[in-house]
């Protein structure tokens, strides 16, 4: 095997990932699809906020698959690559900045618990999940390994399709 073949990102494509939902009360339908996905290596979740807001009083739950060590490595790189992206010379400070974010176990800052409480209604619940694809790790490397690069990366929801068939509609009754 090359070098090229070998060398690789330890983690794949992470998603950010906002829900809201129309009520506090949970039958426990996402959490095993969570875990599901996780123990078949699909995806591993990195970081996940979940703030209910009953009646004016918050509840919050954050978890993550990493442990300390792993958040503080994860920060450490994705903090090095900030920093590539400023310059060289930032490169050491982001890795340092990035480390020190993942000390607690979590990428997902505290103050986001707050900031999502003041942005939910009373009766609601919201989530904000970084959760990283596992499975598309070994596509990537091949992809890099013949070196391609991305050129557009974009998620395509049904609404998406609504609105380009609304167009297509509006544009054939001209």
């Amino acid at each position: 095997m090359s070098e090229k073949e070998t060398a690789t990102l330890p983690f794949g494509p992470v998603q950010l990932l906002v829900l809201g939902f129309d009520r506090v009360r949970f039958d426990g339908e996402i959490m095993p699809e969570l875990e599901r996905l996780k123990d078949a290596d699909i995806i591993r979740l990195i970081d996940m906020i979940f703030v209910t807001n009953n009646r004016g009083v918050i509840d919050t739950i954050q978890t993550s698959d990493l442990n300390t060590e792993e958040a503080e490595d994860f920060g450490a790189i994705v903090g090095a690559l900030i920093g590539a992206g400023m310059g060289d010379e930032n490169i050491e400070a982001g890795m340092v900045a990035g480390a020190a974010e993942g000390a607690d176990g979590h990428m997902l800052d505290e103050g986001d618990v707050w900031f999502l409480a003041d942005a939910i209604p009373e009766g609601t619940s919201a989530a904000v999940a970084l959760i990283e694809h596992r499975w598309a790790i070994p596509l990537r490397d091949k992809i890099i390994a013949a070196d391609g690069v991305v050129i557009a990366d974009e998620w395509v929801h049904p609404a998406d399709l609504i609105a380009v068939g609304a167009h297509a509609a509006e544009r054939a009754a001209r």
